[in-house]
């Protein structure tokens, strides 16, 4: 009786060790994930920023040749438009970069879960 009692803690040993390196590897795994993910939304802002930037500051020397205030309505309402639709754009880029993330980082959970439930089971 003794002789199962310990094989049966062996076991279990064996069972809950396996179990703890599969999940630090499935963490690690979400880890290097997002933050590759992270990085890559990270520099998708800096492009939006530089953009940006840029278009204000085209804006701007636009601005500088304006004679009438009626010149000075039709190149502001022309530049909103386009920053409108250049803002609209990006949200959409980000959201669906994000979207992306969030997506990659769970696919190991689900994998690491499915197979630890898997494992349970048999």
């Amino acid at each position: 009786m003794t002789d199962k009692g310990v094989a049966h803690a062996r076991d279990t040993y064996a069972k809950a060790k396996a179990a703890s390196e599969e999940a630090a590897d499935l963490l690690e795994s979400t880890y290097t994930t997002v933050t590759k993910g992270t990085t890559d939304y990270n520099l998708k802002l800096i492009e939006i920023a530089r953009i940006n930037t840029r278009a204000a500051f085209d804006y701007a020397h636009e601005l500088l040749g304006v004679k009438s205030s009626s010149q000075f309505i039709e190149l502001s309402t022309v530049h909103m438009r386009k920053q409108f639709d250049l803002i609209t754009a990006q949200n959409k880029e980000l959201c669906a970069l994000a979207q992306e993330v969030a997506t990659e980082a769970l696919a190991p959970i689900k994998t690491g879960v499915s197979t630890a439930f898997n494992k349970a089971t048999t």
